[in-house]
């Protein structure tokens, strides 16, 4: 290896410093957290510092003919970052610089290696906000939550991530450097490439600067949460509060397998007895209080036999961070429940019409039974994305089997109900089959037809999203 052609160019590009061959450094690279998901071993993982040593891995990984995979840290929930054998895998980690901080434009500019959490704490001290907040905010970074249009808590309010980015730096299959976008406001000149490339998954371009658009910080937050005998009347409340025409800036689901498992894993003194839990959430301002007390009589009318009303921000703060360890707390319950840590999480992404929900949550509870799986339901109620967490024995392959057959059964009845097969998590390689059905064959050709042109010899993560 040490002669290698390739490594030599990329050493002659990058310095040695950034080109790693060390077979353990190889292995922690393989995958992002994605349970079940197939995975290689790559040739070297490279870490650029800059666009111009981004172009000169692709260049260099062209005139070889090996696959590049981009990943940045590897908390993706569909396999969209693992490596394939032999690939150069390049890693966005260093590329940390937030350029700019533009408070009058209310824009940002940064490397994709910037974590959620650093642009949000950034643009605070300006008195700006950054919307969007995915689960693993603390540990993901930009450049991986703009490739897979990552979504999380506030997207009931605020939006998912393709609703702030402005503009993009990404290098192409043929090395070339495009810009796609503007720093404006407004501006519709030309086909919205930005677009085109957020949630594309590292298959059309290696992305190594984003502009982002900001908002001004919003004030504390009012939080309540609602305790229900049944998943389905949480569905329902959700359906009523929309109806009503309220607009939370949270408004998160959590079912009992995740109670329960969260506080074993962190104890808050949680009601582990509900069925479900709903956590809502208002932004303050002169409606703030009557909203909230809205939202309570929903939720009150639907089921709910008992709704609470956090006295301050501390008790807001611990009802959110409660919601945050729902995956932590997961994994651990999976690793609980299987002998020798076999447990396995296979994560769904499923996402319907708010009216379709509690139609959804009673078809999970009711597959669950079906295939004989474990299954926690724990999503974004608010706009109808929900995250069923199927717990399977990864050492018995009947126990895979029925876990498979559910993330199936659930993805069909999502699409059945007018939903989609990922809301926030992407195709990457665990929902390929599924994004087929949902588009249909003149959807895929067009698909095809975008990375052929792109791509043409089918260098930038291969296998994944088509």
């Amino acid at each position: 290896m040490a002669g290698s052609p390739l490594l030599d160019d990329l050493r002659a590009a990058l310095g040695d410093e950034a080109v790693l061959t060390d077979p353990d450094l190889l292995r922690l690279h393989r995958r992002d957290e994605a349970d079940l998901c197939a995975a290689g071993t790559p040739l070297v993982v490279v870490r650029p510092r800059d666009t111009a040593q981004v172009a000169a891995v692709v260049r260099a990984a062209a005139r070889h003919g090996v696959p590049v995979v981009p990943q940045g840290a590897r908390t993706g929930l569909a396999g969209a970052a693992n490596a394939v054998d032999g690939a150069v895998v390049l890693s966005t980690v260093a590329m940390t610089a937030i350029r700019e901080i533009d408070p009058v434009a209310r824009i940002a500019v940064v490397q994709p290696g910037v974590v959620n959490a650093t642009l949000a704490g950034a643009v605070r001290e300006h008195g700006l906000y950054y919307p969007p907040d995915p689960g693993s905010w603390e540990s993901s970074t930009i450049g991986g939550n703009v490739s897979t249009n990552a979504g999380g808590m506030c997207c009931v309010k605020y939006g998912v991530t393709a609703e702030y980015v402005l503009g993009l730096e990404v290098v192409l299959a043929s090395g070339e450097v495009l810009r796609t976008g503007r720093r404006t406001a407004k501006g519709v000149a030309g086909y919205d490439l930005t677009r085109l490339f957020v949630g594309a998954e590292g298959t059309l371009g290696v992305i190594t600067e984003v502009t982002v658009a900001l908002r001004p910080t919003p004030e504390e937050s009012l939080t309540m949460v609602a305790v229900f005998d049944s998943t389905a009347g949480a569905g329902t409340a959700v359906a009523g509060i929309a109806a009503q025409g309220l607009t939370p800036s949270l408004l998160e689901l959590l079912d009992r397998t995740h109670l329960r498992a969260i506080e074993t894993y962190r104890p808050m003194g949680l009601r582990t007895d509900a069925r479900a839990l709903l956590l809502a959430a208002v932004d303050t301002g002169p409606r703030a209080a009557a909203d909230l007390a809205r939202i309570a009589e929903v939720c009150t009318a639907a089921g709910a036999g008992e709704v609470y009303t956090a006295t301050d921000a501390v008790e807001a703060a611990a009802l959110l961070q409660a919601r945050r360890l729902a995956h932590p707390a997961m994994e651990r319950f999976a690793a609980d429940t299987y002998p020798d840590g076999n447990g396995g999480l296979i994560i769904d992404d499923v996402a319907v019409p708010r009216g379709a929900l509690a139609t959804l949550l009673d078809g999970v509870d009711r597959i669950a039974a079906e295939c004989a799986v474990p299954i926690g339901v724990v999503g974004h109620a608010g706009d109808g994305n929900l995250h069923p967490n199927i717990v399977v024995d990864r050492a018995d392959p009947a126990s895979l089997a029925r876990g498979r057959r559910a993330f199936d059964e659930i993805i069909r009845l999502g699409l059945e109900l007018g939903g989609t097969c990922t809301g926030e998590h992407g195709v990457g390689l665990l929902k390929r089959d599924w994004l087929a059905r949902e588009v249909g064959p003149v959807g895929m050709r067009v698909h095809q037809a975008i990375k052929a042109a792109l791509d043409p010899t089918g260098l930038l993560n291969p296998g994944k999203v088509l």
